[in-house]
């Protein structure tokens, strides 16, 4: 029996407000603006007509003829803007000369229509957004199968996504999962697919299309939830590959009880890393080249190509360091890793070659 050992001065992954968010999938945005930003504009362009409309009834105050008073201050010239230009027309006050009703043929109709324009524009650019965001979730959910799912959107995950982009995976095919709803607006911004909510649940996976995925990536601020979200990914998909990475070591085979298939831990591997550059700077130089994917040196895994079947390991062009053997994994010093075979995937270091960046789909 394992048990989960947590840091113990683990911060929290997100605040509570942030937890009680709403779970949604959110589709990346070309210009990101905030809808309160939007109607304070509206409403703002709509006061500026009403005041300009209030401005110019008062000007020619004289020309118009109230059934109260007979005469107009301010606020009955802001009155008369206001009904005139919501079109209810009490009728109470009327322009009678002939310059205040020219001046309601050129100038007050053109703001009555101007005023409905905002307003109503409004109301129709919001349904119209609606539709289109319904529209959009749709046909992505409709296109997207053996996509990557990331989930926690911090330091390890963003970095997972940078090693992944380096391989030519397109940000399509990358679905981000935070309990964070700032998060997933940056990730938005990023031009990526975001579901808001906490991944340990399985409707939250199941709106990020997790059941379709190929992969899933576990980048978690806790231990414990990585194990939640290994249990619940795995019982809803059973051949993905899922990555993990956890803070304890000890934790490790508990996540790879839960269905991980790899296990990374992220504070031995660093401290490992710093180890080694202190004992040879330039071999901790080569590692980190290693592990960063597109630049250098790169760690390759490909499977074995017909010109290289029935060779030793040290006949290949390229610098083999393992071979993947059904469900072994030889070093390239093993008797038993030569000759290499038709169904073997060798792992190598390469060159790595310059990635072209992948143009956004247009819409």
């Amino acid at each position: 029996m394992f048990h989960v050992k947590l840091p113990s001065r683990d911060v929290m992954a997100r605040d509570a407000e942030e937890k009680a968010s709403p779970t949604r999938v959110r589709m990346p945005r070309r210009v990101v603006e905030k809808p309160m930003r939007q109607v304070a504009k509206r409403l703002l362009m709509a006061l500026g007509v009403l005041a300009l409309t209030t401005l110019i009834v008062y000007v020619d105050r004289d020309g118009y003829y109230d059934n109260a008073n007979e005469t107009l201050d301010f606020l009955d010239c802001a009155y008369y803007a206001t009904v005139t230009l919501s079109t209810t027309g009490y009728g109470d006050i009327v322009p009678h000369s002939d310059s205040a009703r020219l001046v309601n043929i050129l100038l007050i109709t053109p703001l009555r229509v101007l005023f409905l324009i905002i307003l109503v524009g409004t109301t129709l650019e919001v349904l119209t957004e609606r539709t289109r965001e319904e529209w959009r979730l749709n046909r992505w959910r409709a296109a997207v199968r053996d996509h990557t799912v990331i989930v926690g959107f911090g330091t390890k995950g963003r970095s997972a996504i940078q090693t992944l982009r380096a391989t030519g995976l397109s940000k399509e095919q990358i679905v981000i999962v935070d309990p964070s709803t700032k998060v997933i607006e940056a990730a938005n911004a990023d031009g990526f697919v975001g579901v808001v909510g906490d991944a340990t649940r399985s409707d939250v996976l199941l709106r990020a299309e997790v059941q379709k995925a190929r992969q899933i990536v576990i980048a978690t601020q806790r231990d414990d939830t990585a194990v939640l979200v290994a249990l619940t990914a795995r019982q809803l998909n059973r051949g993905a590959k899922i990555v993990a990475a956890v803070r304890e070591e000890e934790n490790a085979p508990l996540l790879r009880q839960s269905g991980a298939d790899a296990v990374i831990t992220s504070a031995s591997a660093a401290g490992r890393l710093l180890g080694l550059s202190v004992l040879s700077p330039s071999a901790g130089t080569v590692m980190e080249d290693l592990i960063q994917q597109g630049s250098g040196l790169d760690l390759v895994e490909r499977p074995v190509i017909k010109s290289e079947v029935g060779k030793s390991v040290r006949e290949t062009e390229d610098l083999v360091v393992s071979v993947l053997r059904g469900h072994r994994l030889l070093g390239y010093d093993d008797p038993a890793a030569s000759p290499l075979q038709l169904t073997d995937r060798v792992i190598t270091i390469v060159r790595a070659a310059p990635v072209t960046p992948l143009s956004a789909p247009s819409e």
